[in-house]
């Protein structure tokens, strides 16, 4: 009997302690609400995410992590990756441009603004547009200079932001709803014929990422931040848009080696993820990049904007019942085989420009096989890049991204080939 009452009385103080936490709970929520009910309300103007902080303090929380860096994924991560060290074929497929001199990966969101100034002036040389997605004070730029923005040095343009990417990017500060603030994505979805106020909220949860996490180009006369996709989101669908090779809508740069006039990448996640395992389930980005993360009784949608890799539990085991290790196996098992992939497309694109700058030394070369054996090098070389420049190392599509990847090594082993052929080598 004294042990049924000893019993008892502990789950009585059980209960008590569990009930004075919710009652504490309670309270703490009530005394936050008034607390914010006596803030000023937010405005566009409230740039400074730490502005927001006071409103909603564990999201802010989350934020912060961001500053946490040197968070390393087997291919990437949250740490400043010199990817000439992992990829050191970039030094002679990026000649004669920007990141052919620096190729970083900046530290995340949270260090945009101040990893953007530490790259090397080669790929500054762009202006203010270089700062499009860098800073939460740019739509206000856009605003305030209009076509005229791209325009400005990058020199002007920095003198006038001091906040990197923050709440107002992705948020109204009135409803707190979804939001786009970067026209060059509505541009591109109005001529795609989609209108992104009849999104849903989930569809939401991945257009905001891409207004940034996107391929791009600079057009000029306006100098404008321009995406690529009105004939689709792939690899080749985008080299069509940008143009033949003998009539081309743009060009990045050529080559000193093999004088080729090629495209460069930039990081297109949201068009590479189009039709991919998950997002064909209906996931958005934000269920993975940004899960729900438990604080005390609170939900709260992390903001900490990291690899799911690091988030596997609260990011990958809401759906699937594998375990963390094995989860984790199979993302590295996916990433090991495009990297393979990657490097033999690179390497061969090495061999493309060595041997087109051979043929293009002798008097009596072909010329008409000389520019098919550029044509052939620009058309691989993008969609290694494409590859390359996408941040999931091909997780977010694996099979586009080795059909991507084949085709690129197809198509250098016919440049190479050719090149040959031109200089009369069969």
């Amino acid at each position: 009997m004294k042990s049924k009452g000893l019993i008892l009385a502990l789950a009585a103080l059980a209960a008590v302690v569990v009930l004075g936490a919710m009652f504490m709970s309670f309270q703490r929520n009530n005394q936050v609400r008034e607390e914010r009910a006596n803030l000023a309300p937010l405005t566009d103007n409230d740039t400074n995410p730490a502005v927001w902080a006071n409103h909603y303090p564990r999201t802010y929380d989350s934020f912060l992590r961001g500053k946490e860096w040197g968070i390393s994924t087997k291919y990437g991560g949250n740490d400043p990756l010199d990817k000439a060290k992992q990829q050191p074929e970039i030094k002679t497929l990026f000649a004669g441009y920007g990141f052919g001199e620096e190729y970083f990966e900046e530290r995340g969101h949270f260090y945009a603004l101040e990893d953007n100034e530490k790259i090397a002036p080669a790929r500054r040389k762009a202006g203010a547009v270089c700062l499009y997605c860098k800073s939460s004070e740019v739509p206000g730029l856009l605003a305030k200079y209009g076509d005229q923005f791209g325009d400005l040095t990058y020199d002007e343009g920095r003198s006038q932001v001091t906040h990197s990417i923050g709440c107002t990017d992705c948020h109204n500060p009135e409803t707190m709803a979804l939001r786009i603030t970067r026209p060059a994505l509505e541009d591109a979805l109005t001529r795609r014929g989609q209108d992104w106020k009849l999104a849903s909220r989930q569809e939401m949860r991945s257009l905001v990422c891409a207004q940034c996490h996107v391929e791009y180009y600079f057009t000029s006369d306006p100098r404008k931040v321009t995406f690529p996709w009105d004939k689709g989101f792939t690899a080749e669908q985008m080299e069509e848009y940008y143009g033949s090779y003998e009539q081309p809508v743009h060009v990045d740069w050529e080559h000193p080696q093999s004088g080729t006039k090629l495209l460069k990448a930039q990081h297109p996640e949201y068009e590479f993820s189009q039709g991919g395992t998950h997002n064909a389930a209906g996931v958005s980005c934000a269920d993975c990049h940004m899960p729900y993360m438990r604080e005390g009784n609170t939900k709260v949608t992390s903001h900490w904007w990291v690899s799911p890799t690091r988030t596997i539990q609260q990011s990958c085991t809401q759906c699937h019942r594998e375990s963390e290790q094995w989860l984790l196996d199979r993302v590295h098992y996916i990433q090991d085989r495009q990297f393979e992939a990657l490097r033999r497309a690179g390497n061969l694109n090495v061999q493309v420009i060595q041997e087109i700058e051979k043929s293009s030394q002798e008097s009596t070369v072909d010329a008409a096989l000389l520019e098919e054996a550029r044509a052939l090098h620009r058309s691989s070389q993008w969609r290694w890049d494409y590859m390359s420049a996408e941040n999931s190392m091909g997780f977010h599509n694996s099979q586009e991204g080795l059909r991507t990847l084949n085709q690129a090594i197809d198509l250098a082993h016919r440049a190479i080939d050719t090149a040959r052929r031109a200089r009369g080598l069969q």
